[in-house]
């Protein structure tokens, strides 16, 4: 009998546990390690009757490396880690859930296709709305990757495609995940507390096109240059999208592609630039890959809401509108929703991923004050000095006390952090929910 081959998963939260499941579904050994094991983790260890170390040294990570024949990291685990330099020194495979998936999914008599997102900003926005538009053209689909469906359990869905969110995270391993088309939306420092340099963070975006043949559709933003040098080695065929002369574009009140009219601006539940460009790339994901239809694309975008916690309306009390942006986690993200509107009063801070917050003080006129919150409080307050009044607040509800007394009729109330979550809550949802809770126990509170 051949021999087991043998796994080593670190990390095991949603995506670390799906890996190890579909691995001894598979008929893998399977070894566990985690720095911080939750409760939930360790139940799971049991569950599936596997050994879990728990935040084993460096001399035991390089044992466990040594012991196996892949090794799988989960997302949040950073390519300076231990486990990380063992696997390359010591020339253990090192691979990532999306591409374990795929190499699954090729197995099939007939594979089914996977589109794949990329980007700084704007992938969950992107994959959802693809998959909407897929869905409105009867083509059965799950959004999978970096949401709460792991690529590796999506296979086990009875659809007819994939619509991938990829972090830099899940690409940087992969050897063969091949996406039929895949969008790369834009690109700003973020993760820096993940990758070594800017430049290893690049190179993981760029994985998503490097194993496509000629007939992928390769799909960038035309006016990120960093994005179009990329596209200009990628093996796909080149398609852009956003800007007046790009394939897929706006030509007058109208989304067009190259066969067309696609659906009227105006049709959009919203219309910020954002939300343009991203129509356009979901678009041209689902039409450049033969899955989608031009009926199917206006259907999904006279139809899609969006995401939660992504320039979110939440509240407006008659003269000052009050949005959750909470997602936006980086300063390119933050700046986006800052340049949304005329006149905001900002909340902002969390925890620093290691990147130049100066972006978000990029368009002084817009914003009327900032209160600062979380760990980057300081340098948020440093960053706005002498360009806007900045308050601090200790607490989400002081915040929203602070923002109120601030704006003036017809500003907008914008959380929007442009950090990680993580010095004050469990994740941006949580942080967002906090906000929305705090605004409306303010608003709605009898005066």
């Amino acid at each position: 009998m051949a021999k087991k081959q043998r796994a080593l998963v670190y990390g095991l939260a949603i995506a670390g546990e799906a890996t190890a499941r579909a691995l001894l579904a598979r008929g893998f050994a399977v070894t566990v390690a985690d720095d911080r094991p939750t409760p939930e983790a360790l139940a799971v260890a049991r569950t599936l009757s596997i050994d879990l170390y728990e935040a084993p040294p460096a001399p035991k990570v390089e044992r466990l490396v040594e012991r196996s024949d892949l090794v799988v990291p989960s997302p949040g685990i950073p390519e300076r880690h231990p486990v990380i330099v063992s696997a390359q020194r010591l020339a253990v495979p090192l691979r990532t859930e999306i591409d374990l998936a795929y190499e699954w999914e090729q197995e099939r008599e007939i594979p089914r296709p996977m589109l794949a997102v990329t980007g700084t900003d704007g992938k969950t926005t992107t994959t959802l709305l693809a998959t909407a538009m897929l869905e409105a053209a009867g083509v059965s689909a799950v959004a999978s990757g970096n949401t709460e469906t792991p690529l590796v359990t999506a296979l086990e869905h009875d659809v007819d495609a994939f619509v991938v969110e990829c972090t830099s995270f899940r690409l940087a391993w992969t050897t063969r995940f091949r996406p039929v088309a895949g969008a790369w939306l834009n690109l700003a420092q973020d993760h820096l507390d993940w990758h070594d340099a800017m430049d290893s963070y690049v190179a993981a975006k760029a994985r998503m096109w490097r194993f496509q043949e000629p007939t992928d559709a390769a799909i960038g933003y035309a006016a990120d240059p960093v994005v179009m040098a990329h596209l200009a080695g990628a093996p796909g065929r080149h398609i852009t999208f956003g800007a007046a002369d790009a394939d897929y574009r706006v030509d007058g009140a109208w989304l067009v592609g190259p066969a067309g009219r696609l659906a009227e601006v105006t049709s959009l539940r919203r219309t910020l630039p954002h939300d343009v460009t991203n129509a356009l790339a979901a678009a041209a994901l689902v039409l450049e890959s033969g899955l989608g239809s031009v009926e199917g694309v206006a259907t999904a975008l006279a139809t899609f809401e969006g995401p939660h916690h992504r320039i979110e309306l939440v509240a407006d009390d008659g003269a000052v509108r009050y949005y959750d942006d909470s997602k936006a986690t980086t300063p390119h993200a933050a700046l986006t929703a800052i340049r949304a509107f005329d006149h905001v009063v900002l909340v902002a801070g969390g925890r620093n991923k290691g990147l130049d917050l100066t972006p978000m003080a990029s368009d002084p006129e817009r914003v009327r004050a900032v209160v600062a919150i979380g760990e980057a409080a300081p340098a948020i307050a440093a960053m706005f000095d002498g360009v806007s009044p900045v308050s601090t607040a200790p607490s989400m509800d002081d915040a929203v006390a602070a923002a109120r007394a601030t704006a003036q009729p017809g500003d907008v109330v914008l959380l929007s952090p442009g950090c990680a979550s993580f010095d004050w809550y469990t994740g941006y949802a949580e942080r967002g929910d906090d906000f929305v809770r705090a605004v409306r126990a303010q608003v709605e509170a009898p005066s």
